[in-house]
C-alpha cells in the first residue's frame, strides 16, 4: 500500500510526486518553524518543477481546511461521545488537536496539492534525456 508508485507513498513522505526520489523540502522536519515552507526548486533527479506556476500552493488551503475540519469533527466525536467529556474540555481538545499538528497538516495539505496535479511515472528517466 506505501510503496513507490504510489500516491500514498508521495503524500506521506514528501517525495517528488514524479519520481518519488527526492524529499521536496529543505529540511524533512516539518517542526522546524523557520523552514516549513521551504523547498526546493526542482526535484535534481527527474527535473520536475515543484513551484509549477506563480501562487501554486494557495490551493493547498482548500485542502488544509478539509483536512482541519476532519481532525476537528473526529476529535469532537472521540472525545465528547466517546470519553463523555464536557463541552469545554471536548473544545479545548479540538484546539490542542489542531495546533499540534498545524506543521505536519501544512505539508501534508502541500503534498496532496501538488499529487492532484502531477502523477507518478515510472519511466521519468526516459522524459529526462535531451
Amino acid at each position: 500500500m506505501l510503496k513507490k508508485g504510489s500516491k500514498l507513498y508521495s503524500i506521506l513522505t514528501g517525495t517528488c510526486p514524479r519520481c518519488h526520489e527526492e524529499s521536496m523540502y529543505l529540511d524533512k522536519n516539518p517542526f522546524n518553524l523557520a523552514k516549513i515552507y521551504k523547498m526546493h526548486e526542482r526535484c535534481s533527479h527527474c527535473g520536475q518543477l515543484y513551484k509549477i506556476e506563480p501562487s501554486f500552493y494557495f490551493g493547498a488551503m482548500y485542502v488544509s481546511y478539509g483536512l482541519g475540519v476532519a481532525i476537528s469533527i473526529a476529535a469532537f466525536i472521540i472525545s465528547f461521545s466517546v470519553f463523555k467529556t464536557s463541552l469545554k474540555t471536548a473544545f479545548i481538545v479540538i484546539i490542542a488537536s489542531l495546533v499540534i499538528p498545524m506543521p505536519y497538516i501544512m505539508r501534508i495539505s502541500r503534498n496532496i496539492w501538488i499529487n492532484l496535479f502531477v502523477s507518478y511515472d515510472k519511466n521519468w528517466r526516459e522524459l529526462k534525456k535531451p
